[in-house]
């Protein structure tokens, strides 16, 4: 009899345990935040950018990124040209000048012709890299673009070392305007009037003059600084691997605030590698615990939250007061920006890592099963796919559609053009 109990004394305990950890391991952070009206302002928000030389000049579109792209582009489509090769393009080129710019895991920085793919050049870097370039009118056109230490590429690429700051004329000269060395950084860069923002693995944020590279300010988080930097009315805003986001005046780096992720039971906390998106006077942003964020851009204090049960890497798109994510746990997520409600929901074929793109009522995202998908963002229902994308896979100029996949560019215009062409020949 005594050994019976010992038994079923054990086998409660264990039975305990695993409840608790399951428990624990699914609800860590804690419950979800419902959130209300209060600081929300549906006007406030900027536009997407307008076709012309700088059609989307930097990762997001625009300072406060929204990840809305511009023009009337939508499925069906034919595919026009395709660039590229084998090494990984991670991040989504900028698109200026009627080309693409863009860099590969592989150390190549890459200018290719809107209109047919051909290469304009190439700039044999040699470093590790993981961001987009940002592009700007600068001696007639200049290529920001962020590397980290040089080949061969491994997991302390990103944490600490040499990394470089890149300026190269965006013309056919591709020469090197300046370069500066700096912890190894994956901060797709910010541009806003003459100043360029970056942070690094170190936990440092700089502030440099777009014309030589020259210091103006720097600031020292509390963690490395991965994401980019979002800008909106005078303060910038980005996310550490302490689990703080930030907000900073833009004229002289000066907190303005600090906010943080979740803790869980221990302390701990997720991290934030995802980019802020500004819109509506809310920054949102996504945490390595799983859930989205929705802070006030004024006070830093939590509007809403909510967990997806996987990490949240990509940067939110948001537009018509929407915002649209992707998680680990291989769904998307459309919310409502004011009170994080959940909208719709839509399982994919795998985790999802990448930031999701808005182009003509359909948002964009890509799974690390290498498909891209697009959805109707009113309702989540499938619209277009295609067997190729892992990360952020969506840019466009307002004309073409230009998806990344894996080592490949590829550029979607809508049938319906060359439809009508024919029709009134």
């Amino acid at each position: 009899m005594r050994r019976i109990l010992v038994v079923a004394g054990v086998l409660i305990v264990l039975a305990a345990g695993i409840g608790t950890a399951y428990y624990e391991s699914t609800h860590r952070y804690g419950g979800n935040v419902r959130g209300a009206s209060t600081e929300f302002d549906p006007t406030r928000t900027v536009a997407s950018p307008k076709p012309g030389p700088l059609v989307s000049p930097l990762f997001g579109g625009v300072p406060q990124h929204l990840h809305v792209g511009v023009g009337r582009v939508r499925p069906p489509f034919r595919r026009d040209w395709v660039s590229g090769g084998t090494s990984l393009v991670e991040f989504p080129p900028a698109i200026g000048f009627h080309y693409l710019y863009y860099a590969a895991l592989n150390g190549n920085l890459i200018a290719v012709s809107a209109r047919n793919g051909r290469r304009l050049w190439t700039v044999h870097v040699g470093r590790c890299e993981a961001s987009s370039p940002a592009i700007d009118r600068l001696g007639r056109g200049s290529v920001f673009e962020t590397f980290l230490n040089r080949h061969p590429c491994g997991r302390n690429a990103a944490k600490s070392g040499d990394g470089q700051l890149l300026v190269v004329a965006a013309g056919p000269s591709h020469h090197v305007r300046w370069s500066k060395h700096l912890g190894a950084t994956e901060t797709s860069p910010l541009i806003v009037g003459k100043r360029v923002f970056v942070g690094d693995a170190e936990g440092n944020v700089y502030c440099l003059r777009d014309v030589d590279g020259e210091t103006i300010w720097t600031f020292h988080a509390g963690g490395a600084v991965k994401g980019a930097i979002a800008y909106d009315r005078g303060r910038i805003f980005f996310g550490a691997y302490d689990g703080r986001l930030y907000a900073l005046r833009a004229t002289d780096g000066k907190p303005v605030w600090r906010a943080q992720s979740a803790r869980d039971w221990f302390g701990g906390h997720g991290t934030f590698y995802s980019t802020p998106t500004v819109a509506y006077s809310r920054v949102y942003l996504g945490s390595t615990d799983g859930h989205v964020y929705s802070f006030g851009e004024q006070s830093g204090k939590l509007r809403w939250s909510h967990g997806t049960g996987g990490f949240v890497y990509g940067s939110p798109a948001v537009g018509r007061g929407r915002v649209f994510v992707g998680s680990y746990s291989d769904t998307f997520y459309a919310f409502d920006a004011a009170t994080g409600t959940v909208l719709w929901k839509f399982h994919a074929n795998g985790p999802i890592s990448g930031s999701a793109t808005i182009v003509d009522g359909i948002v964009y995202f890509a799974t690390l099963h290498r498909r891209t998908y697009g959805l109707d963002a009113r309702t989540g229902k499938p619209v277009w796919t295609y067997p190729d994308g892992a990360f952020t896979p969506v840019v466009t100029d307002g004309q073409r559609l230009y998806v990344v996949g894996w080592g490949k560019v590829y550029a979607f215009s809508p049938r319906k053009r060359l439809q009508t062409a024919n029709s009134g020949s």
